[in-house]
């Protein structure tokens, strides 16, 4: 079995980085994965002994580099990041620290093992930012009007991707992944902090009462399998050096999504605004044009919205004791 492929993940252990992992295996694609000596490993509890872990930094290219040059990997999946937007407003120089600076590190350390990688960055629909209303859906040449910190780091990784592609034909290949969700989506994430307090509420853990944020931002939603997918398709058959949405082309209002969810509750709830859930700019209308890349790749999604959100809210059933 020498001609197995290999694929190396940093955010092994995170949302998309632990589904990720599951697909790569499903594809019999060998799986290495760099993990900090502080990762929680829940994600990939149940498949940790299928993948070989390395720990490094992304802040310490040294690090990086070492394990690239001992793995030798086809494909490298960059997902690790500082990747909530409320947090990048509490810590924006950590948020530019870990985003730019690390992503650098590994670009670094790719392009001095000289190796034929193909590399996939997961960059963000949020660069688009503040998206004016005969601009949706929102096409990969729209301009990028970021409003987070969060936002701006992951716009200079996406351009830090073109420019190694230019300057140093790093095979980096820029995807501007839409909301994704679905089982394991971080709790500080609005449908899954719904979910969550609607789980808890059935187990009779909290009183008949959500709390929300923003309800009227529109969103366009890709189940993380679907997602994941994307990533898998993305460098076996997108170009180097350029940027491809990956999204459904349709919009959830939040509001919707939370009704879709209370409508799965075994119990009545009441919803409540909670002024802590909002932030300084919030973005109002994301939804995407895939064409681009569906036109590349043949890729499409196959989970339906209603699935997603079921299979998120019996994660958060089965986690809540």
């Amino acid at each position: 079995m020498r001609n197995k492929k290999k694929a190396l993940i940093t955010g092994i252990t995170g949302f998309a980085g632990s589904h990720l992992a599951e697909l790569l295996l499903e594809k019999n694609v060998e799986v290495y994965g760099i993990r900090r000596w502080r990762s929680k490993d829940e994600n990939i509890e149940h498949i940790k002994n299928e993948i070989s872990f390395y720990e490094a930094e992304l802040l310490d290219a040294h690090s990086l580099y070492t394990v690239i040059d001992k793995v030798k990997p086809h494909y490298i999946f960059h997902l690790a990041a500082q990747s909530f937007v409320q947090s990048s407003w509490a810590s924006p120089s950590n948020t530019l620290e870990v985003n730019v600076t690390g992503s650098v590190n590994l670009f670094e350390a790719i392009r001095n093992t000289n190796l034929p990688i193909r590399v996939q960055i997961a960059c963000s629909s949020e660069e688009y930012g503040k998206v004016l209303p005969d601009e949706v859906p929102i096409k990969e040449t729209n301009p990028l009007r970021p409003l987070s910190p969060y936002a701006v780091s992951k716009l200079a990784m996406d351009y830090l991707g073109y420019q190694y592609w230019e300057s140093y034909k790093v095979q980096i290949i820029r995807t501007r992944g839409f909301n994704h969700t679905g089982p394991r989506r971080g709790e500080v994430f609005a449908e899954s902090t719904f979910a969550k307090q609607i789980a808890e509420i059935e187990k009779g853990k909290r009183k008949p009462i959500i709390y929300v944020g923003n309800l009227d931002s529109i969103r366009d939603y890709t189940d993380v399998r679907d997602m994941v997918r994307a990533y898998y398709i993305a460098v076996q058959k997108c170009d180097s050096g350029q940027e491809y949405n990956i999204c459904t082309g349709e919009g959830q209002k939040i509001k919707d999504v939370l009704d879709l969810l209370l409508s799965f509750s075994t119990v009545k709830v009441e919803v409540k605004k909670d002024p802590e859930r909002m932030r300084p700019s919030d973005v109002q209308v994301l939804i995407g044009d895939n064409s681009k890349f569906v036109k590349k790749t043949g890729w499409k999604p196959e989970i339906p919205f209603e699935q997603t959100m079921r299979d998120l809210l019996n994660y958060w059933r089965e986690k809540i004791h």
